[in-house]
C-alpha cells in the first residue's frame, strides 16, 4: 500500500516514470546501491526522527552520518530516531521503504546538504524494493521545497 501511495504521488507530479522495483532488496544503502548499480552515496537515505512527538524526515548522502551536535544547535534538542516498530503509524512507509513522498499530514521533511555531493539521488519509494531516479532539484520540487540543513557529517572514509 505504501509503495501505491508514494508512487501516485510521483506520478501525480509527473515522476512516475522515474520509479525502479528491482529484484533484489533496496531496504539499506548497501542493498540499494548494489541492486540500482550506483554508488552507495547516491542513494538519499531517509531518516526518521521524533521532535517532541512531531515526526520529522532528513533526507541526507547515503555515506553521510548525522552530526548530533549540529542537529541541536539546528533543532533544540537532541537526534531520537523513531522506533523501528513506529515508523509506519507515524510516517505511513514502514522501515526499509521510508521515503518523503506520500506520507502522513503533520511530517516535516528537510533535505541536507550532503545531498548536494551528486547531481542524481536514489531515494526510494515506498517499500524496500524500490526506488525513484531524481536530480537534487527534482528531489527538492517532489518533497514540496522542503528546507535544507546541514546536520550531517561526511561519513566517507577519513573524513568523519
Amino acid at each position: 500500500m505504501a509503495f501505491e501511495k508514494a508512487k501516485e504521488y510521483l506520478e501525480a507530479l509527473g515522476f512516475g516514470d522515474r520509479v525502479i522495483v528491482p529484484e533484489r532488496s533496496s531496504a539499506t544503502v548497501a542493498e540499494a546501491a548494489e541492486a540500482l548499480g550506483c554508488e552507495p552515496g547516491m542513494i538519499a537515505k531517509t531518516l526518521s526522527f521524533l521532535q517532541e512527538d512531531k515526526p520529522v524526515l532528513i533526507l541526507a548522502e547515503g555515506m553521510a552520518r548525522v552530526d548530533n551536535k549540529k542537529y541541536r544547535e539546528r533543532f533544540g534538542c537532541k537526534a531520537k530516531m523513531i522506533p523501528p516498530e513506529r515508523v509506519e503509524e507515524l510516517i505511513g512507509h514502514g522501515v526499509g521503504g521510508v521515503c518523503p513522498f506520500g506520507v502522513k499530514p503533520g511530517v516535516t521533511v528537510y533535505l541536507d546538504e550532503s545531498l548536494k555531493l551528486h547531481d542524481t539521488v536514489y531515494p526510494a519509494a515506498g517499500s524496500d524494493h524500490s526506488a525513484v531516479r531524481l536530480s537534487v532539484g527534482e528531489l527538492e520540487l517532489c518533497c514540496g521545497y522542503p528546507e535544507w540543513v546541514d546536520i550531517c557529517r561526511d561519513g566517507r572514509a577519513g573524513n568523519g
